[in-house]
């Protein structure tokens, strides 16, 4: 960790964004630049309709696939100093693989096909694809998949606890601990899902999306279908109908869908908090940690807290990034460039936000003789109960009775009981209600959770 690192993802947080930092880093860009063209050279090279490039020798073959597979901090240093005399990084990169290949009789004319009738923005809407692909799929998926799986088994551990709910943060209907979880997760696998969805699409068709220098130099050659094979064979989506740049629609649905999915986890996250707040919930003490400068007592959510700020800096970059990357003036402004520089940064608060929850969820521990306490209080909201069944037998106005024998009163059981003794019902629908304490009256709420969630 750097002391004097301008970004906390790369000061504070550094040491939790090591494998993100490897793909969205100025290294990262470049090994993945190196990628796309080294694999373009390589497909040119297999196809039959380019009978011009020079067949790959094995030993081209070796330095080809060492140079992406090996591609090291030291080559990435040597195409930054290629770039600081050329002042363009995609060239450099070209120069790079030049140097790579070098100019023996093997090589033949290989040298002239490297970034042949390629845009700058061909090699880099790939590479940003290919980053964000990866960011997703081996960084960001792994931490959301896990919190599912915790609060699933929170949900689960705790299916039947009563608990009292609050509506418009006053006291409500009862729930169970595990059913309030068990919303979390069908939440976060519903966002999880559409996040994983999203396509990622390619664009490799030249200066203005057209193929014009394709044409011109091979005028005979099928090159939409050329270009489709090879932006699939990188598992990425092609799309042909481009202008110099790939639109960014599929990245704005991306960040969109991160950001939905990140607000799942900002919601949740802010409940867990003022559960803790209220007592409904603990924390397991962490030896010599402190919670408090002056107040040895505390033991703070700052799991919650942290995740909570980070998605909002992660949230506030993506929703940035979903509005501004599909403008751009006529066939290409490069205003986008220095955006797509900083989808490392959304994504790398997103990674510390779901690294605190799981944290936090991790270290959470229920705490049933507060929440029994506030249940044990609550039987005002049997009310609810006792009008619905006072509407079924035909009583009039079974709201407004149980209003005035509610509404801002101190109600206790004796009071429902005396009540309900005085309504006209059958005997076995009072004896029913005399049965309803605020604990048992729950609903579904263990059946619809062991139905998403499963039993314990």
């Amino acid at each position: 960790m750097s002391l004097r690192a301008l970004s906390p993802t790369d000061g504070r947080y550094a040491d939790k964004l090591t494998q993100l930092r490897s793909i969205f880093s100025e290294y990262g860009l470049i090994r993945y630049r190196v990628l796309v063209e080294v694999r373009w050279l390589q497909f040119l090279a297999d196809e039959p309709s380019i009978p011009d490039v020079s067949p790959l020798s094995t030993p081209l073959k070796d330095v080809l696939n060492r140079l992406t597979d090996e591609f090291s901090a030291d080559d990435a240093e040597r195409v930054k100093k290629i770039e600081a005399t050329t002042n363009h990084d995609v060239k450099a990169v070209e120069y790079f693989i030049r140097d790579k290949i070098g100019s023996g009789t093997d090589a033949g004319n290989l040298a002239e096909f490297i970034h042949f009738a390629c845009t700058s923005e061909d090699i880099n809407n790939l590479a940003y694809a290919l980053m964000l692909r990866s960011g997703r799929d081996d960084i960001l998926q792994p931490h959301m998949k896990e919190l599912i799986v915790m609060a699933r088994n929170f949900a689960r551990e705790h299916i039947a606890l009563p608990m009292i709910s609050r509506t418009h943060g006053q006291t409500a209907s009862p729930t169970t601990v595990g059913k309030e979880f068990a919303n979390v997760v069908a939440r976060m696998e519903r966002a999880l899902r559409q996040f994983s969805d999203v396509e990622i699409r390619g664009k490799f068709n030249g200066a203005v999306g057209n193929f014009n220098a394709h044409l011109a130099a091979y005028p005979d050659v099928d090159w939409p279908g050329i270009s489709q094979r090879f932006v699939n064979s990188l598992g990425l989506d092609a799309n042909t109908m481009t202008t110099q740049i790939e639109p960014h629609d599929w990245t704005a649905e991306y960040c969109h869908a991160l950001a939905r999915y990140n607000t799942v986890i900002l919601d949740w996250c802010r409940d867990i908090w003022s559960y803790i707040s209220l007592g409904y919930f603990k924390q397991k003490v962490a030896a010599g940690e402190v919670g408090s400068s002056t107040m040895p007592h505390k033991v703070n959510p700052i799991d919650f807290e942290n995740a909570e700020g980070n998605i909002g800096l992660a949230n506030a970059l993506l929703l940035h990034f979903a509005s501004k990357l599909p403008l751009s003036r006529w066939q290409r402004d490069l205003t986008d460039s220095t955006v797509q520089r900083n989808f490392g940064v959304a994504l790398g608060y997103t990674s510390i936000a779901l690294q605190s929850a799981k944290k936090g969820l991790g270290k959470l521990q229920v705490n049933p003789k507060r929440i029994a306490t506030d249940i044990d209080e609550s039987w005002e909201v049997l009310g609810e109960a006792i009008q619905t069944v006072m509407r079924r037998y035909g009583i009039a106005e079974p709201y407004e009775k149980l209003k005035t024998l509610t509404r801002g009163q101190v109600v206790t059981e004796k009071m429902l009981r005396d009540f309900i003794h005085t309504l006209d019902i059958p005997a076995n629908e009072r004896d029913r209600l005399l049965e309803m304490t605020p604990a048992n009256y729950c609903g579904l709420a263990v059946t619809l959770t062991k139905q998403y969630c499963g039993t314990p």
